[in-house]
């Protein structure tokens, strides 16, 4: 379905909670109109689409012919399967990340695409943030990165492993900011409330030489959304909670240095809008999206990596895979 008149009609295809923001979201949107929900749960769809005004889709299939693009917040293991649907019934697609349950899922996303003709968008928001928008015109060979993504325990994507839930928006981060290969992945992972990886911490090495340590945890006291990075003569701290970031350098060398300190601007929007608004404009367009479908590949590749890691070395310290009834302290 080409795009006809000012406003793209949108739909969402699951109404959870990251379904329930972009159906949020998409109605803010003065050049989309949401056109509805889906949901395989029929309450869940009508409970999102009452509460945004718009319809509650009974089946799939509907959105054929009355919708240009959706997106695709199901559980993960569902991504392949609903987003190839929609684009071959000519809807582009922005599916949540990870973009796939594997790599051969993914594989089928991206021929999908290509054979129909399709935007797919995958949904790494963080790459929207503002302030990794702030830092990416002054990136100069960073060497050394410092992440820290950490977050108290909740009900929501405990279908995947931390790494798939939050270390995958640092790994893609990474990997657009480096530009080069992974040349070597260290990692360690327990379970701790739940029966997958909760806590995780990997140590990548790139061809070039840059190494980055990576923590991510869902069973902490406190959120912390960090990274930090070295380049030459200079440290840059970001703030993904604040969307801001701050550039050290030094002003004066020698023995008694100064430092000058720099608060880079960045743009006040949410990341989520900014991400949605570029999908629309991505399907009116027909530009590649800045997210496109190998950007999402590699970053579920490298994660796959990380967790082939902590599986190793679970296997080798003997590493129980479930969690027990005993208390945790974090």
């Amino acid at each position: 379905m080409s795009v006809t008149g000012e406003r793209v009609p949108v739909a969402v295809v699951g109404a959870g909670e990251f379904g329930r923001n972009h159906a949020r979201v998409y109605r803010e949107l003065q050049n989309t109109e949401l056109l509805g929900v889906y949901d395989r749960d029929a309450a869940k769809a009508r409970a999102v689409a009452d509460e945004f005004h718009t319809r509650a889709f009974a089946d799939l299939g509907e959105l054929c012919g009355c919708t240009t693009a959706a997106s695709v917040a199901v559980p993960t293991e569902a991504h392949g399967d609903v987003a190839c649907r929609l684009m071959e019934m000519g809807i582009d697609v922005l599916v949540e990340k990870p973009m796939a349950g594997n790599l051969a899922q993914a594989d089928a996303l991206i021929s999908v695409a290509k054979k129909n003709q399709r935007i797919l968008q995958v949904g790494h928001v963080e790459r929207f943030n503002p302030a990794v928008i702030a830092v990416e015109p002054i990136v100069n060979r960073p060497l050394f990165f410092e992440v820290h993504r950490l977050g108290v325990f909740t009900a929501r994507s405990l279908d995947v492993d931390v790494i798939y839930d939050l270390m995958i928006h640092d790994l893609d981060i990474l990997l657009a900011l480096v530009n080069e290969p992974v040349a070597e992945v260290k990692a360690v992972g327990i379970p701790v409330l739940t029966d997958k990886v909760d806590i995780a911490h990997a140590r990548l090495e790139f061809t070039g030489g840059a190494v980055a340590n990576v923590t991510a945890s869902r069973v902490s006291t406190e959120r912390v959304r960090k990274m930090r990075f070295f380049q030459q003569h200079e440290y840059i701290s970001l703030d993904y909670a604040r969307r801001d970031a701050l550039r050290v350098g030094v002003k004066k060398p020698g023995p008694q240095p100064e430092f000058g300190f720099e608060k880079l601007p960045a743009p006040a929007i949410e990341p989520l809008h900014a991400e949605l608004s570029a999908f629309v404009e991505c399907v009116r367009t027909r530009r590649e999206p800045r997210v496109n479908g190998a950007a999402g590949r590699a970053a579920l590749e490298l994660a796959g990596r990380v967790m082939a890691s902590i599986q190793e070395h679970a296997e080798r310290v003997q590493l129980a895979t479930h969690t027990t009834n005993k208390p945790v302290y974090l």
